[in-house]
């Protein structure tokens, strides 16, 4: 049977408040609520949606976010630390500085958000995918790519040392500046990509990469050499 769903509006509600809505068993829906250094850590949230909330500083650690959806929603320094987040939705939210260490994110989105300055040290993201997002300075350390559409990522001065990007396609979006130690780009179609800050001590990783024309002649100017 269907779970009923339970919709809170413009509360500002603490744990003890949540806990006692968790009792009924319904799938809670935040709407414009303001939750911002709330502690949640360890709750079974799953299923739940949301909506133009306050989540600044917000702990959830270790919590049950399955299946969850955010929508418009400010989550700066949130904590998710260890959190079961399989399958959930984040749209058009702002997720600068937030920590994802360890957390259960396969089959994950995150779809035009801001993710500067996010750690997703030791994530489980079989599936996880971005799209028209900002991953600037972000902790990306190990992560796979391979094979994917990344559509409108920038990945400016994100730490991507040991990430795999074999056969990426990229669609906008850019490496500028990023860290790249070991990463892998065989095969991948950077020509959509802003390639800016690339060294020469670098180009090796792209060996079998495609570019364009233009990005050869500024890889070129950025070496010091003059094409007649």
């Amino acid at each position: 049977m269907p779970r009923t769903s339970l919709t809170i509006t413009g509360e500002t509600p603490d744990r003890a408040r949540i806990e006692q809505l968790l009792q009924g068993d319904a799938i809670l829906v935040f709407d414009d609520c303001d939750l911002s250094g709330a502690d949640l850590s360890r709750l079974d949230l799953q299923d739940a949606q949301f909506r133009n909330c306050a989540l600044l500083e917000t702990s959830f650690y270790a919590a049950k976010l399955a299946r969850t959806q955010w929508q418009r929603c400010r989550a700066g320094h949130a904590d998710f630390e260890a959190a079961e987040l399989v399958d959930a939705r984040f749209a058009s939210s702002d997720l600068n500085n937030t920590s994802w260490r360890r957390a259960r994110l396969a089959s994950a989105s995150f779809r035009s958000c801001k993710l500067t300055g996010a750690s997703f040290e030791e994530v489980t993201y079989l599936g996880l995918s971005f799209e028209d997002t900002l991953l600037v300075g972000a902790d990306l350390r190990r992560m796979s790519f391979r094979k994917m559409k990344l559509v409108g990522l920038d990945f400016a001065d994100a730490d991507l040392s040991g990430c795999d990007f074999r056969d990426a396609v990229f669609e906008g979006g850019g490496l500028r500046e990023a860290h790249i130690k070991d990463a892998r780009f065989d095969g991948a179609d950077l020509r959509e990509a802003d390639l800016g800050g690339l060294q020469l001590v670098n180009a090796k990783l792209f060996a079998g990469a495609t570019i364009s024309p233009r990005q050869a002649a500024e890889l070129v100017r950025a070496m010091g050499l003059n094409v007649a």
